[in-house]
């Protein structure tokens, strides 16, 4: 009896909420239920029956409910609904762009595992998720064309000219060619996200400089974070310089060739803890270790030399530059059009960073213009000519496509593309109106309309008052370019990345234990949480990964660190 009453004072029923109607009850299970599914892993359906959450649904009123409702009966009507409207919004589209993500392996998901996604672009603007492929580390480029063929032939049945082209951040060279040769009409491109992010590799493996600053960075941090008598003074002074202290992070010897983010991970840290390696070599216990120890001379000589700095702060600034483009990139999606000014505007920062830190510009362009190279296809030279966006001025009012800002090759590459796209009986006819195009281009009072930007109220940044507007120009003004204008309206919207919904770490072991024990069950409700999951992440044009903005929250030197008291010395 005596414990009885012990349970009972520890665990007080709570009184029950106000009373709700069924339809306030249904409403307020509903969007739970929209939560739990969009959040995909996030938040686990067990904990839907822990006594704390049942106490809480209790004081709103609300009923208990079970983890097997929602991720069985409950989950497979919202799939249906969320499904059967994406697939008639495609229906009513012309035509569309497959965008696929998640091929390009990584080797930092749980269990090898990750998840290729699968969405539809539409001329409008929107995007619709697809399907989601649960995938084990690399896979062969025949695979990737056979997934790729069977999602377009699933969406389009017999009428595969719907699907007007692919974007991939993997595959260029083999699949995406080959379903581009196959099938004439597709445009088949490679993500910009994915070229910038290449390009940092190709300048950490192709670079001296970068070979340089990686063996001297790896020296000192070795010897800081090995040398227990320097690593207490290194975290005195970095406590007293940023108020947190810790290691500087080495990259596993295994990264350094198939993965260069922890090496630029390296270099940011010693960059930041400059300050506090000057105040080291001044403390008497580094004075005590360089006595003993050669190599406390060696970097005692190295962190004292205006060149290793200077060489570090030109390396870290190359990879600031490149990843902010690159993030911009993938925050913004671009469309075609805008990949040659984007790599325009790149060589021109790259041009200033050469002058900045006096490194020769030929070994650097070099590389970019290989990278430019794998990346590039005709159709980036076509859309920048059709895209009323990127019309310019002349000196007598006319706004005109920008040949000049095209090479020569780049020029063929247009007439070539076009003459492609369409039969050959129009070849001529397309051609004739490109020379139209050309010589008169567009109304300045259209140009103005579609070129027309506005600040945004949220980010400051200017942006365009009516996106859509490229391509209503082509569909209800320029009517009398029939052949062009047919391919115009297929090229301009096609998107140049193919970043999409990013799968939480969570989420990833759950599917991971599934295709261990091959339980068809458990990858079928996998496949409904993402696809809800991205379809509202599409919606809400929401491609942030969840795993990372709470990495950020807890990062150093954000707001909400200002509000935690700071660590103490270790002993």
């Amino acid at each position: 009896m005596f414990e009885d009453s012990v349970k009972k004072l520890k665990s007080p029923k709570t009184s029950p909420g106000p009373a709700l109607s069924k339809a306030q009850i249904d409403s307020a299970l509903d969007s739970l239920a929209d939560w739990v599914y969009e959040s995909c892993g996030s938040v686990s359906f067990t904990s839907l029956e822990h006594p704390k959450f049942r106490a809480f649904l209790g004081q709103l009123g609300l009923p208990a409910i079970s983890r097997r409702e929602f991720a069985g009966a409950r989950l497979d009507v919202k799939f249906q609904e969320a499904r059967a409207d994406a697939e008639a919004r495609i229906r009513d589209a012309m035509f569309f762009q497959i965008s696929s993500d998640g091929w390009k392996y990584r080797g930092n998901y749980a269990e090898d595992n990750h998840l290729v996604n699968l969405t539809v672009n539409l001329p409008n603007g929107s995007s619709l998720y697809r399907r989601a492929v649960f995938v084990s580390g690399s896979v062969p480029s025949n695979y990737a064309e056979e997934v790729l063929w069977e999602t377009i032939t699933g969406i389009t049945g017999s009428n595969i000219r719907q699907c007007v082209g692919i974007v991939s951040d993997k595959f260029k060279a083999k699949a995406l060619r080959t379903l581009e040769s196959q099938n004439h009409w597709m445009v088949n491109l490679s993500c910009q996200f994915q070229g910038f992010t290449s390009l940092l590799k190709d300048f950490g493996k192709e670079l001296p400089l970068f070979r340089t600053v990686t063996e001297s960075c790896l020296k000192v941090a070795s010897f800081v974070n090995n040398d227990s008598r320097v690593r207490k003074s290194f975290h005195k002074y970095q406590m007293q310089e940023h108020g947190h202290y810790g290691l500087i992070r080495v990259p596993a010897h295994i990264h350094q060739e198939a993965n260069l983010q922890p090496v630029f991970t390296m270099f940011e840290d010693v960059f930041n803890s400059s300050r506090a390696l000057q105040l080291v070599l001044l403390d008497e216990s580094y004075k005590i270790v360089s006595m003993e120890d050669a190599v406390a001379s060696e970097v005692a000589e190295m962190v004292q030399d205006t060149v290793f700095w200077n060489e570090l702060e030109a390396a870290h600034s190359l990879v600031k530059l490149v990843k902010d483009m690159a993030q911009e990139i993938e925050s913004e999606r671009p469309l075609i059009g805008q990949c040659l000014p984007l790599w325009d505007e790149l060589r021109l920062k790259i041009k200033d960073w050469c002058s900045k830190y006096h490194v020769p510009e030929g070994p650097v362009e070099k590389v970019v213009e290989r990278r430019f190279r794998k990346n590039y296809h005709p159709a980036w030279a076509a859309a920048f000519i059709l895209d009323p966006l990127y019309l310019i001025r002349d000196t007598s009012g006319k706004y005109l496509p920008p040949f000049k800002c095209l090479t020569p090759d780049q020029e063929k590459d247009v007439d070539k593309l076009i003459t492609r796209l369409v039969s050959r009986e129009e070849a001529h006819i397309a051609l004739m109106e490109l020379m139209k195009w050309r010589t008169e281009g567009l109304d300045p009072v259209y140009a103005r309309a579609v070129q027309m930007k506005e600040r945004d109220p949220i980010t400051g940044k200017m942006r365009l008052a009516n996106p859509q507007s490229s391509r209503l120009v082509w569909e209800t003004y320029l009517t009398e370019f029939k052949s062009l204008g047919r391919v115009a309206v297929r090229l301009i919207f096609l998107h140049a990345t193919s970043c999409g919904f990013s799968c939480n770490w969570s989420f990833l072991r759950w599917v991971s234990a599934s295709a261990r024990g091959s339980s068809r069950v458990g990858l079928d409700r996998a496949q409904k949480l993402v696809f809800l999951a991205a379809q509202a992440k599409l919606e809400r044009r929401d491609f942030s990964s969840e795993d990372e903005k709470d990495a950020e929250l807890f990062s150093p030197g954000n707001e909400f660190d200002r509000d935690i008291v700071a660590l103490e010395m270790p002993p």
